[in-house]
């Protein structure tokens, strides 16, 4: 997809820190010299073309709501049915294909633990295949950030120190909320207003309230979300290693700090099947930029680690934003 410089620079800019304020998009388009009618204009063509997936709050797993990373072994001639019924159930955000024994990948993510187990059950119910079940014990990373036109943004950005989610003290409107934003906010000049309607909130409750949660981290980033692969980043790779659970912090903290680890995470080792508990995501132009990457995060091992894998992505299947909405719950 090419883009035009000013297109590249917004997108890239408002990736993080979106302005919570009445009218976001008039303060957008100051920074490109664009007026409020001609930047949502631009916005909504980036959302027609796929560009972005919505502009929104990418929330911390298992704060509001509840997540997790399964896996299938699907036989080939399967593959495309069973990402089909997958790719169908509603609290499934990401679902891709990768080069491993353990082919299907994806994320569930929903109102709570029960409706991400009944989402797991169903799909090893209508696949007939064995579901492996991941949850997330650890982030330390968690940016997916794109530096795109500018040095110093994104992938070569200062890792920001994230907010503990121990500091969240939940309100009863958190979920009602984020489920209002769950597709992004509204392309028009006052989109907290709207949303402000929708759940029966004041606007500048609205504000502060998403202020706060992204103060205590519970959404991690406030944003453009790009669809990395419409914007050249085609090298997808998820890498795992195996970690002693007395060395896994520091490992862990040491790749986060890598500036090209878009996501980094400790997960539940599932043995004897899955023996993997560090997770790094790697978006790059190509596997050998990606490959170069991951061979640097070894050399930061420092001989620590006991086995190491590569799963790249040969198809994506689906890509959406978590669904925290009791009506998309099945």
């Amino acid at each position: 997809m090419t883009l035009s410089s000013t297109e590249l620079a917004l997108i890239d800019r408002w990736q993080h820190d979106f302005p919570l304020v009445d009218q976001p998009f008039a303060v957008v388009g100051r920074s490109a010299e664009l007026s409020e009618a001609d930047t949502i204009a631009l916005f909504r063509r980036l959302v027609e073309q796929e560009v972005i997936s919505r502009i929104g709050a990418v929330v911390r797993p298992n704060t509001i709501g509840a997540s997790t990373l399964a896996a299938i072994a699907v036989p080939q001639p399967r593959i495309e049915e069973v990402a089909d019924l997958v790719s169908r159930e509603r609290l499934v955000t990401h679902n891709y294909e990768r080069e491993h024994r353990l082919n299907l990948w994806f994320v569930i993510a929903g109102a709570d633990r029960p409706a991400v187990a009944a989402t797991i059950a169903r799909i090893a119910a209508q696949s007939g295949l064995a579901v492996l079940d991941l949850p997330l014990k650890r982030a330390y990373h968690l940016g997916l950030g794109f530096g795109l036109s500018a040095p110093g943004s994104g992938f070569d950005a200062p890792r920001r120190a994230g907010a503990s989610k121990r500091n969240y003290a939940p309100e009863s409107n958190d979920r009602a909320l984020v489920a209002a934003i769950e597709n992004g906010l509204p392309l028009v000049a006052a989109p907290y207003r709207m949303v402000a309607d929708r759940i029966g909130m004041d606007p500048g409750a609205v504000t502060r309230r998403l202020e706060e949660l992204v103060k205590t981290g519970v959404i991690s980033r406030f944003g453009c979300v790009l669809r990395h692969g419409r914007l050249g980043f085609d090298a997808n790779a998820m890498a795992v290693w195996d970690v002693p659970d007395g060395a896994i912090d520091e490992i862990g903290e040491r790749f986060a700090a890598h500036p090209k680890v878009t996501l980094c995470y400790q997960r539940l080792r599932q043995l004897p099947l899955w023996r993997y508990n560090l997770f790094c995501m790697v978006h790059a132009r190509s596997r050998q930029e990606a490959a170069g990457v991951i061979e640097e995060l070894n050399g930061n091992a420092a001989g620590t680690v006991k086995a190491q894998d590569v799963l790249f992505s040969t198809r994506c299947f689906k890509q959406r934003g978590a669904v925290f909405s009791r009506s998309g719950q099945q």
